[in-house]
């Protein structure tokens, strides 16, 4: 993709300012500020509605200096920089005293990552030179669907994009490679707890354990908070149910016999004439992860009472996939049997 340079160093300028920025990653869109201007951070939480002790992750050049940010650098977390970076890996390390407990939800750790686009790369190139971070979380208000496009932020902040919004520029670097957030692995506690994977995304868990020749485990209650962690997240307005095959196809036809619009996100040969609305997403996780979130945005302004998703397959391919339609679909319990009984649909 070619990179318009004059954007760049105008979008890094604004940065260099305090203001926000919104910018391609391969995992999804970002919305940026100087990670090292509490005000500047505090924009994002505004424009997000995010809650204040939910940390963001801050992005960094390929050449950037870890020991800048973090007050400890394991030897696992070189190995893992130098084999994913630049790509969808978040390593949370225990934080440098100088840097603001703002990007990190007032907690003693950072979230690192070097993005893979090449116009994330070059804005964090031309951002202080290389030498300093973006806090980004993604470019969606807090809770909702992350964006894949450039589109999809405008859409989701409308006036507050442009001159005297909050979002003053947004990058335009085509629809996101990956489609869903970064894998994140806690390595700020490897004395007593090993490394721990808080979210799955494209870099699977055996990935790491062959760089690092140890499987991260589960999330423990007192691991760090990180991005994208809460139960419910990544959830378009209209409800969203995930049921298995045998149920899904039963569960649409009843929907039709009581008069309910259901859109449909499916990727096996499943009857699906009895859904108003049907979104096939390829039968492999990788596809499937790119076209998620176009897909529950799409179908999240096609009018439809509920978005019914086919499940797919458990196996650790699909983990990330399945991690993100888990949290979109949290709290959909009732929902169905709601909709059966002619109650009103619950909106997110």
């Amino acid at each position: 993709m070619a990179v318009d340079h004059a954007a760049i160093a105008a979008a890094a300028a604004l940065l260099e300012q305090g203001a926000l920025v919104a910018f391609p990653t391969e995992t999804v869109y970002g919305l940026g500020a100087d990670a090292e201007n509490p005000a500047a951070v505090a924009r994002i939480y505004e424009a997000k509605g995010r809650p204040s002790d939910h940390p963001v992750i801050v992005h960094v050049a390929p050449d950037a200096d870890l020991t800048y940010w973090a007050a400890e650098i394991p030897e696992q977390a070189r190995q893992l920089a130098a084999a994913f970076w630049p790509g969808p890996l978040t390593l949370i390390l225990k934080r440098a005293a100088h840097i603001p407990d703002a990007v990190s939800g007032g907690q003693d750790t950072v979230g690192l990552r070097c993005p893979s686009h090449p116009v994330a790369i070059a804005l964090l190139q031309a951002f202080k030179g290389g030498k300093g971070g973006v806090a980004a979380p993604s470019a969606n208000k807090f809770g909702q669907v992350s964006p894949t496009t450039a589109q999809h932020v405008r859409d989701e902040f409308g006036a507050q994009v442009g001159d005297g919004g909050l979002i003053r520029a947004v990058l335009d670097g085509g629809a996101s490679a990956v489609g869903i957030e970064s894998t994140i692995v806690d390595l700020s506690r490897l004395a007593t707890h090993g490394p721990v994977l808080l979210r799955p995304g494209h870099i699977s868990a055996d990935a790491i354990a062959a760089v690092i020749d140890q499987l991260p485990a589960a999330p423990d209650a007192a691991a760090p908070r990180a991005s994208g962690t809460l139960a419910s997240h990544y959830a378009p307005h209209t409800p969203v149910a995930m049921l298995d095959g045998a149920t899904l196809a039963l569960t649409l036809a009843q929907l039709k016999a009581a008069g309910r619009k259901v859109a449909l996100i499916c990727y096996s040969e499943l009857p699906a004439e009895t859904a108003g609305v049907v979104t096939r997403l390829p039968a492999v996780p990788d596809g499937y992860a790119y076209a998620l979130y176009a897909a529950l945005r799409a179908l999240d302004r096609s009018g439809a009472d509920l978005i019914l998703v086919e499940a797919p397959p458990q196996d650790a391919a699909w983990l990330g996939v399945n991690d993100r339609l888990r949290r979109a679909a949290h709290g959909s319990t009732g929902i169905v049997h709601g909709l059966l009984n002619h109650q009103s649909p619950i909106r997110n």
